[in-house]
């Protein structure tokens, strides 16, 4: 069952639709908002359970957490907005769900953006410390475990020695996490597909982007997508982490710019 996305908005045009990080939400993207706004009608959803976006679903589309259905809801949103072709951003877990919806909906993307993601399923051990970090947050009714699991992870050296701004911005939005959310989350992206597939099959253009100091996503990560994707280019941010939109947003406005430039 699909929730009601919430979503802010910018710009007109050409529309791209950007999909948050784990744990954060849409507040992730509010560079790419005032930056990219002045080109196209950038979309940057609360994917379900974060931000102003409600877990929602009946009790069998919460008992079977699934990317597709995040995809789906993004599908919902976009019929919504009527709108019914997009470029189709994500980063991290949003990346996970840019690429379901391009496997259920290829129909509905224009072209491609994927920042510090990666199109691998998880390891059985991955998989194994994402349940293990959903039952703890249940169980404890809180989401503070992710400071310490998560939060280290998310960021680059560099933006953690020289940008508190940041580093406290992100630290807000995952201690805010609802619990139930995170949860849902962790377990629908353990049980993810590989995407490299899908990937091979792609007719549309594509970005990737991809930190040096990403302590998740490896540069080999990235490489392996941009070369199943048959029309992609790839852009290594130095000095930036997971958070490559948020942590260095000038740099990923004038990549991800380019590319919509030559889209339009």
């Amino acid at each position: 069952m699909t929730v009601a996305l919430h979503y802010a908005e910018s710009g007109q045009g050409l529309p791209v639709v950007l999909l948050h990080a784990f744990p954060l939400s849409s507040a992730m993207w509010s560079a790419q908002l005032t930056g990219l706004g002045d080109r196209c009608r950038v979309i940057a959803p609360d994917q379900r359970g974060f931000g102003d976006t409600p877990l929602g679903g009946d009790p069998s589309s919460l008992a079977k957490p699934s990317i597709a259905t995040a995809a789906d809801d993004v599908v919902k949103l976009l019929d919504r907005l009527e709108i019914e072709q997009a470029v189709v951003g994500g980063s991290s877990m949003g990346g996970y769900v840019a690429m379901a919806l391009l496997r259920r909906h290829p129909e509905r993307v224009r072209a491609l953006i994927l920042a510090n993601t990666k199109a691998s399923a998880d390891a059985d051990a991955a998989a194994a410390n994402r349940e293990r970090i959903a039952a703890a947050v249940q169980a404890a009714h809180s989401s503070d475990l992710l400071l310490d699991e998560v939060f280290p992870k998310l960021l680059g050296a560099t933006t953690t020695a020289k940008r508190p701004e940041i580093v406290d911005l992100v630290r807000t939005i995952v201690k805010s996490a609802p619990p139930a959310s995170v949860a849902w989350a962790q377990r629908a992206m353990a049980a993810r597909p590989e995407s490299f597939e899908t990937l091979r099959g792609a007719t549309v253009p594509s970005l990737i982007v991809t930190g040096d100091e990403d302590p998740l996503m490896s540069q080999q990560d990235a490489e392996a997508m941009a070369e199943a994707l048959p029309d992609s280019r790839l852009v290594k941010i130095p000095g930036v982490g997971h958070l490559s939109p948020l942590e260095d947003p000038a740099a990923f406005n004038a990549a991800a710019g380019a590319f919509l430039d030559e889209l339009r």
